[in-house]
């Protein structure tokens, strides 16, 4: 059965203060109304790398910063939010009427993770012709990949942790080379043996199993969960399931490698909405 993650709040004036950095309870926030169309938030985790679902009116078409945001038949939408995102932003529903209701919310900040390095960041050597030949063939993939629309409906589910074992990277966490800022971590690492069960965090459909490895990514397998949030798993040995195939939640889909660039065995769990990177931990419950 699915289920809206930790339940309606229902539809409460004003908005919010946000929620403190890791928090698991949805700010308290909102809803406005404009001609019997109401705008609220249903559950959320207001804060970078966070989420919310939320309950449009009919024929509310909604915006966030300019982006549009699909609905769902019953107006359930999903809005996630990137790393980097804040301190706020606006969701705004408009009627063909010309009337609007507008939502602002407050995205918390993190205390993210960063090591500070007392030495200039060492250049990567230049990559082969080769090398970038293949790799712009294997973006071209992924992106192809996430701009396949499913019609998945396990956004709405509260997902489960895909592996047992040790978290190893959390996403967000950053390196500073005097003042340099490196490439942060975008997703979660769990540390697991080879050939541990992956298991599908949420109802979907599989969007790409790349048979060979990828350079970076190892062998990728990815799942679309629907309303533009997907799923990432790389370095896995195996994958147990191919590409169109409709996947349920606690399924084993694949299985922990360290094929591609890795130094262990571990599960790279990353997660997306449209192009915004999202902290995993934060569609876990507590």
């Amino acid at each position: 059965m699915i289920l809206d993650r930790r339940g309606a709040l229902g539809a409460l004036a004003g908005l919010g203060a946000g929620i403190a950095a890791g928090s698991i309870d949805a700010a308290r926030a909102s809803a406005t109304s404009i001609n019997a169309a109401p705008l609220v938030l249903l559950s959320s985790r207001l804060t970078q790398g966070g989420w919310a679902i939320g309950q449009a009116g009919r024929g509310l078409t909604l915006d966030l910063a300019g982006a549009p945001v699909p609905t769902a038949p019953d107006g359930r939408f999903l809005i996630a939010f990137d790393r980097d995102a804040g301190p706020a932003a606006l969701l705004t529903g408009k009627l063909p009427s010309g009337y609007s209701a507008t939502l602002p919310l407050a995205i918390a900040p993190r205390a993210w993770r960063i090591e500070r390095i007392d030495a200039p960041m060492r250049p990567p050597s230049l990559p082969s012709a080769e090398y970038q030949r293949i790799r712009a063939a294997e973006v071209a993939r992924t992106a192809a990949a996430r701009a396949i629309v499913t019609g998945a409906q396990g956004w709405r589910q509260a997902m489960i942790r895909p592996a047992a074992g040790r978290l190893s990277g959390r996403f967000g966490s950053q390196r500073v080379y005097q003042g340099q800022p490196g490439s942060y971590h975008t997703g979660l690492d769990i540390a697991a043996p080879t050939g541990t069960p992956i298991l599908c965090p949420a109802d979907g459909v599989v969007i790409l199993a790349a048979a060979a490895p990828f350079t970076l990514e190892g062998k990728l397998l990815m799942v679309d969960h629907g309303m533009g949030l997907s799923s990432a798993f790389l370095h896995c040995s195996a994958h147990l399931v191919n590409q169109g195939d409709a996947v349920r939640q606690g399924q084993a889909i694949a299985r922990v490698g360290m094929t591609g660039r890795a130094t262990g065995p571990h599960l790279h769990w990353g997660l997306r909405w449209h192009d915004a990177r999202l902290d995993p931990l934060l569609f876990l419950p507590a």
